[in-house]
């Protein structure tokens, strides 16, 4: 059987929104190491794509992370599978907060270097001495007290939507950028409580492991991330300490966590916390936009990009932003990014 999807992107979503049975959109992750990857990439092709699973998975030496939409009617097979791989067996399994399980079309299995790109050599840090693990309520206890830190290790147009109160949030498009400007921001922190956080967990295994080689002494990391510290809250009854939007990397984009909106459109201004990718396809940028402006703007994050994309570029224009999709970067850092250069192009 051919082990990777050959069928068009519409062609997918059609079928999956023709589909009359429900999806369960989960995620999990573990470091372990494998003697071959491939090999494991393959095998669990094999069964995930014979039960219809989609999703997006990553694996490499270090081990496994998946977002995962599997049929609701085929979940007990699904996890049958789990206890073929050593790996895999009694994995923890974190599942979405909002799931109209139209969250994958097409299953997607990709060997890579590392998990989690650090930009750092595999001997830089000891990745397994990790911080403390702490449970979604003993985190949210935590949270606002004197001398603790929290630290959000995601990228910044995740944190934009959608944060834990009074948390350090870097403004950085990449987790390499964000490992040097956490440790910089809170060198004069070493000996206060750190409270980590990220999606579901992964980031901050080696964030946590990253600032104990650089000395911080009391570095602790919430369990599973904001994916199972909601789902805690909510059975505890407990009030969110997050706030907004939890940013997610399928076609959702993000679920919210408490129903605030804490972000405003970035061309008009206005409360919102839609995530869209420019739909200029030489551009493709993420940003914020409301309805209002996706419908004057064509889904574009500028002007300049709608008449690109509508086929009416002038002579003049030259396309700022550059192709994000193997590289994805936030609107807000890009226009101040350019600010500083003064090469920021009109804006509505």
């Amino acid at each position: 059987m051919q082990l990777h999807n050959k069928i068009n992107r519409e062609e997918l979503k059609q079928k999956l929104a023709e589909e009359t049975f429900r999806r369960k959109t989960i995620s999990f992750y573990k470091y372990h190491y494998l003697d071959n990857p491939q090999e494991f990439r393959d095998s669990i092709y094999r069964d995930w794509f014979a039960l219809n699973c989609f999703g997006r998975i990553y694996v490499a030496r270090e081990g496994i992370n998946a977002q995962m939409s599997v049929p609701e009617h085929l979940f007990e097979s699904f996890l049958k599978t789990l206890d073929n791989y050593q790996i895999l067996k009694e994995i923890p399994i974190k599942y979405a907060i909002e799931d109209d399980g139209k969250s994958f079309y097409k299953l997607t299995i990709k060997v890579r270097p590392k998990l989690v790109a650090d930009g750092l050599d595999d001997g830089a840090y000891d990745v397994t001495n990790v911080g403390r693990h702490l449970s979604g309520e003993e985190f949210h206890n935590h949270v606002g007290k004197e001398n603790t830190v929290v630290v959000d290790m995601r990228n910044f147009y995740e944190s934009e939507i959608g944060h834990f109160e009074g948390a350090v949030c870097p403004q950085a498009d990449t987790f390499r950028e964000e490992l040097e400007i956490v440790t910089d921001l809170l060198q004069n922190e070493k000996n206060k409580k750190i409270l980590l956080y990220c999606t579901g967990g992964i980031r901050c295994e080696k964030a946590s492991a990253y600032l104990k080689h650089h000395g911080f002494n009391d570095v602790n990391q919430l369990h599973g991330g904001v994916l199972e510290y909601a789902r805690q809250i909510k059975s505890a009854k407990l009030d969110s300490k997050f706030i907004g939007k939890n940013f997610v990397f399928d076609d959702r984009l993000g679920e919210s966590v408490n129903g605030q909106i804490i972000s405003h459109c970035h061309q008009c201004g206005k409360p919102c916390d839609t995530h869209t990718n420019c739909a200029n396809n030489s551009c493709h940028l993420l940003f914020i936009q409301c309805e209002e402006c996706k419908a004057k703007y064509d889904g574009c994050c500028t002007p300049e990009c709608a008449h690109e994309k509508a086929g009416t570029a002038t002579a003049e224009h030259r396309h700022i932003f550059g192709n994000s999709r193997k590289y994805r970067k936030s609107l807000a850092l890009v226009r101040e990014e350019q600010l500083q250069q003064n090469t920021l192009p009109h804006q509505p």
